[in-house]
């Protein structure tokens, strides 16, 4: 039977050093999901991969073979050996699985619980896997089933109140920094959903933002009319920094963008003024070697995370009710997810039956001297009636279960479900044995 598999590593389990060697942009993700569903291992597979975790799930036939599989795809995009990935990795499975991924569709599982974000994050990480042709029929109903849960979690509880994400928690740390950031000369690197997100809490502070991007320039140019800032290339980039008080970079990038010998020239140029530098990009934008020069203060994501308990007191009471919500979602899947797993048993369980009746007719076939074609055929209805109402209540509670593995696995074994199709003569059970003519 299949099962569902998750494998990821995120901000609980794995320092910015390792999530940023597994960040994945979009033609990196595609691929992995070519090569993991061309694995005979894998039928249906999905990656998610944002600055907080990497995550793929996985529709299996054989889960340890899968999860070797994705493990050892994953080192090597991370250039570790697949036991040093296990060791800060999870691996649930089935609902387990579907728990995880509904716990971060809410928020529930991300940096700052109830961030808004992270659901379009799943959503696009969905879509993209659909376009590639890589989903099926049962992670289109998980994934559809999570954003569901995600969006009850936040229409139905505050959990998601103050608009707190990563951006404003890092605006909020500049302030910390540098004060009143009104004054301040802010330039934020990227142009993407986390730059604006970033700009938008700046805005709100009165602060006026420079935009630097390269390759989504046109998109900056959107953002500096909307949030009444100003666009600058890359080459730009170190004379701005020059002017600028603090810097926020989150960008896609997989290579560092600042690096520390040309912020020793900036830093010259500075006079002693000192640069609070924050990185919330995965992989990092900025090299962690610039925060050891005199004068700046860098922050990244594992930084960032630290500080983050400051600003949930408002959110910690909704928690456990968008939990309770999530659960009722998780249980409504686990549902539906067991009905699925009990259909190849329901099906095997009838074949079981069909495969007896029709042995039982073979074996008779020649002991009903003069029986007509007629009488014959009405043999073969009450055996068959008699089959199927022997099988009819054992089918509704298969169904009604929701498909238990543990109910499941004892019908299988009952009924000798993963062996041969019908018992030899010698070995039917006393209630279904072969019809002997009338003496």
């Amino acid at each position: 039977m299949s099962e569902l598999l998750a494998l990821g590593v995120s901000h609980n389990t794995a320092p910015v050093a390792l999530r940023e060697r597994l960040a994945l942009v979009d033609s990196q993700a595609v691929a992995l999901l070519h090569d993991l569903v061309a694995d005979p291992a894998v039928a249906e597979a999905v990656v998610i991969s944002t600055c907080n975790r990497t995550e793929a799930y996985l529709v299996v036939d054989d889960p340890v073979a899968a999860e070797t599989t994705l493990l050892g795809r994953l080192a090597a995009l991370a250039d570790l050996r697949p036991t040093e990935l296990a060791a800060m990795a999870y691996t649930p499975r089935n609902c387990d699985a579907a728990r995880q991924l509904f716990r971060v569709a809410a928020g529930l599982d991300s940096m700052i619980v109830g961030e808004a974000e992270v659901q379009g994050q799943v959503r696009r990480a969905y879509e993209r896997a659909r376009t590639a042709g890589t989903t099926g029929p049962l992670t289109n109903r998980l994934f559809t089933a999570a954003l569901a849960a995600g969006k009850r979690a936040r229409s139905e509880t505050r959990v998601g109140e103050g608009g707190a994400s990563v951006s404003s928690v890092a605006v909020d740390l500049a302030r910390g920094v540098v004060g009143e950031l009104s004054e301040r000369d802010v330039l934020v690197i990227g142009a993407g959903e986390t730059a604006e997100l970033t700009a938008r809490a700046l805005a709100q502070r009165g602060v006026r933002t420079i935009f630097v991007a390269n390759r989504h320039a046109a998109r900056a140019r959107s953002l500096a009319e909307r949030f009444g800032g100003s666009v600058l290339s890359l080459d730009e980039l170190p004379g701005q920094m020059v002017q600028a008080d603090i810097v926020v970079a989150s960008t896609a990038s997989p290579h560092p963008i600042v690096d520390r010998e040309e912020l020793e020239f900036v830093m010259e140029a500075r006079g002693g003024r000192p640069l609070a530098m924050i990185d919330i990009a995965v992989p990092r934008d900025i090299d962690p070697l610039c925060g050891d020069l005199e004068g700046v203060t860098l922050y990244d994501m594992d930084d960032l995370q630290a500080t983050v308990a400051r600003t949930l007191d408002a959110r910690a009471g909704e928690e456990a009710k968008a939990q309770e919500l999530v659960e009722e979602e998780i249980q409504r899947f686990a549902r539906w997810l067991g009905q699925l797993d009990a259909l190849p048993t329901l099906a095997a369980l009838r074949r079981h039956g069909d495969a007896i009746v029709e042995q039982v007719l073979a074996e008779n076939l020649g002991r009903f001297d003069g029986a007509s074609e007629r009488d014959l055929a009405r043999v073969e209805v009450i055996a068959r009636t008699v089959m199927a109402r022997l099988l009819h209540e054992p089918t509704l509670r298969l169904k009604g279960s929701g498909g238990e593995h543990a109910r499941l696995q004892l019908v299988r074994e009952l009924f000798a479900l993963d062996g041969e199709a019908a018992p030899a003569e010698a070995d039917a059970p006393a209630d279904v044995r072969p019809l002997r003519r009338a003496q």
